[in-house]
């Protein structure tokens, strides 16, 4: 229970930040790293939080129930249990992605892979609507905000995150309202939020812009989603709603730690020894169609054909973070990135070597803090992302090369990294290029310039800034109970 020192906060996302596994017929739980765990290590003193969220897995026996309930509830979490089909439409039916293929639609195997929130969040056309999603969206949401509402407590904080959970403000104050509590619910978007025109497309917009402005605070990560006719607020019916920009980023000292470690010290040797004389361009992306790598590939082939003199002198690392294995479109893209890596490999290899190292799986943090430290330049090359915190590690690995962010003028990062960095356009393939090579050969003072413009940046907006930033001013809309004021 919350104590009189303590605020009361409850964090809900579509997924709990801990891993469940059945290990000797009971469950254990472990805290995922990153995210939003490490957001709000700094709150612990002066707010108690419990997180809600599915957790990932399907569990329909009641005794098997609560033994994962007490599992998790050492870690202050709580789960929302979903049968597997329910989940799969609300997730993979109408929150993320696939597009309207033109010639393969009709042979897709599974009438939910009509996605809907996804590419219209990410500004791209082509989504085909399904009552069926749409209903497993609603239903979701509804188990979420039952249960939701029951926990809180009169004037507990709640944070809601993320595109999956939009009508849950509103069915939140609905239940709170009914129960006689008063609480102050925040809601973060961690994708774009797309123009009018993109929400056109959505014959569900209203639900779901009327479930946002049931917030008390709306958080982005970019001007581009805070934007509001008056600043910082919306007027809406016979609320006020606050808006804002917070700027999501990463704890770069996890990274100078783990640089210091002797393991990661010793892999930097040999990475080092292995590309002695080569330019190395690493890029790390989740295995998505929003982060460009099939212009990245394309990019990358054209500025070797460019530079036919930087033969055996350059190499692409190119990690892609398998990502939703089990959906036709995404299968599709690895053999197209796949083929396209092979036919690069193929067309500029020598005896001595290959240009393009693609590795289609996961990697080991210390494996890719090494990657980062050795990189010359960091290749990122989406066609439209929230942020991309790929940019901020990168950056917090560099303190010894300077190395050059090639930095995509879609990713949200961009925004506020382009002085630290040579942007480009990913469709482009000239422009992605030239910024390789202009990125390759920048003189120390430039590179050493642009890092320190990155490297305060990160610094300065942290993971743990982020969390207590939102937390206080949601904290200030609770007593603010007549909404007259945005603080």
């Amino acid at each position: 229970m919350a104590t009189d020192e303590k605020r009361s906060l409850i964090i809900v996302s579509n997924r709990l930040p801990l891993s469940v596994k059945r290990v000797d017929n009971h469950y254990e739980s472990s805290v995922s790293s990153g995210g939003l765990v490490t957001s709000l290590s700094g709150l612990t003193k002066s707010t108690q939080f419990q997180w809600f969220g599915w957790p990932g897995m399907e569990v329909k026996d009641n005794t098997d129930r609560e033994e994962v309930s007490k599992s998790l509830s050492k870690h202050n979490a709580v789960p929302i249990f979903l049968d597997s089909g329910l989940a799969h439409e609300h997730y993979n039916g109408f929150s993320s992605m696939t597009l309207c293929i033109p010639g393969r639609w009709h042979s897709l195997a599974h009438k939910t892979t009509d996605r809907i929130l996804w590419p219209i969040l990410h500004y791209q056309s082509g989504v085909t609507f399904d009552d069926g999603p749409w209903q497993a969206y609603k239903r979701v949401n509804e188990l979420f905000a039952d249960q939701v509402a029951d926990a809180a407590g009169n004037g507990t904080l709640i944070w809601v995150h993320d595109y999956h959970l939009m009508l849950l403000p509103e069915l939140l104050r609905t239940r709170l309202r009914n129960q006689g509590k008063a609480c102050a619910i925040g809601f973060s978007l961690h994708t774009p939020f797309p123009a009018g025109d993109f929400w056109r497309n959505l014959p569900v917009r209203k639900h779901i812009i009327e479930g946002l402005l049931a917030s008390d605070l709306i958080g982005f990560h970019t001007e581009e989603g805070a934007r509001t006719e008056i600043p910082n607020q919306i007027q809406y019916k016979d609320r006020l709603i606050c808006t804002g920009r917070f700027i999501i980023g990463i704890d770069p000292q996890k990274f100078t730690d783990t640089l210091q470690t002797s393991e990661v010290q010793a892999r930097i040797a040999a990475l080092e020894q292995r590309y002695k004389g080569v330019k190395v361009i690493v890029g790390v992306d989740r295995l998505d169609h929003i982060k460009g790598l099939t212009q990245k590939l394309k990019g990358f082939d054209t500025f070797l054909d460019d530079h036919p003199e930087l033969q055996n002198k350059v190499v692409l690392i190119q990690v892609a973070v398998p990502s939703r294995e089990d959906v036709k479109e995404y299968q599709d893209l690895e053999t197209e990135l796949s083929t396209l890596a092979g036919k690069i490999n193929g067309k500029h290899a020598t005896p001595e070597g290959t240009p393009l190292l693609y590795m289609h799986r996961s990697v080991p943090f210390t494996e890719l803090t090494a990657l980062y430290s050795i990189a010359d330049a960091c290749l990122l090359t989406s066609t439209r992302d929230g942020m991309n915190l790929v940019s901020f590690e990168y950056v917090a690995c560099q303190e010894n090369r300077h190395g050059v962010l090639v930095l995509s003028e879609f990713a949200g990062a961009a925004s506020f990294m382009r002085e630290g960095s040579i942007p480009f356009h990913p469709a482009n393939k000239s422009e992605m290029s030239e910024a390789l090579f202009e990125a390759l050969n920048l003189s120390d003072a430039e590179r050493t310039k642009k890092y320190m413009y990155l490297r305060d940046f990160i610094h300065e907006h942290t993971s743990a800034r982020w969390g207590q930033t939102f937390i206080e001013k949601l904290s200030a809309r609770t007593w603010d109970r007549a909404g007259a004021s945005c603080p």
